[in-house]
């Protein structure tokens, strides 16, 4: 994908402010801490699209970026994070799903998970939630530049079968710092774009 151009567009605390251009969404979902804005920042090839925070649970509100002036991807707040609230996680979750479950521009779910670590039973619900409500997902597995090939591998066929009869068919490893699986990323979401 040639990125022309990428701009913020809005953060949106209330479901009533999101976009009505009908332009198609991508989201990117996934625990605090994950890597999202990182990811984010690494497949439009800018250094600060996204704001990268040594602190996780920093984004609160959904934080939408226009691509190309064609689509746009939508930053969720992460989930998990423990120093926050609970009233203010509760909310979160609320935008979220609901979000998730009234946009009729969202195409493509990118759910990121840490590959060093197991799926926490938060990954499990929002992946059993995205199936049940039959929305196209894929997930990606951050910080794949922190292990060796044999590591890696050995990691991603553990996570493909983290829950027996829960298989991930689309499970991509990806690297914010290399670039590893920035193009594999791609070519699923614009498939999900025409």
């Amino acid at each position: 994908m040639k990125i022309t151009s990428v701009e913020f567009a809005r953060c949106v605390a209330r479901v009533e402010d999101l976009p009505r251009d009908r332009l198609p969404q991508i989201a990117f979902a996934g625990r605090s801490n994950v890597g999202k804005s990182s990811l984010l920042n690494a497949l439009v090839n800018r250094l600060r699209l996204a704001y990268v925070s040594a602190t996780p649970g920093k984004t609160q509100t959904l934080n939408f970026y226009l691509i190309n002036q064609q689509f746009y991807f939508v930053d969720l707040p992460g989930y998990g994070y423990a120093k926050s609230s609970r009233t203010l996680r509760q909310a979160w979750q609320g935008l979220i799903e609901t979000y998730l479950g009234v946009s009729e521009s969202l195409r493509l779910v990118v759910v990121l998970v840490d590959i060093r670590h197991a799926l926490s039973e938060l990954d499990l619900q929002l992946l059993a939630w995205l199936r049940t409500q039959g929305m196209a997902y894929v997930v990606v597995a951050t910080k794949a530049d922190k292990l060796s090939n044999q590591q890696l591998r050995k990691r991603l066929e553990e996570l493909r079968h983290a829950q027996p009869g829960f298989d991930l068919e689309t499970l991509l490893a990806f690297s914010a710092h290399t670039k590893a699986g920035k193009e594999a990323l791609w070519r699923n979401i614009t498939g999900y774009l025409r």
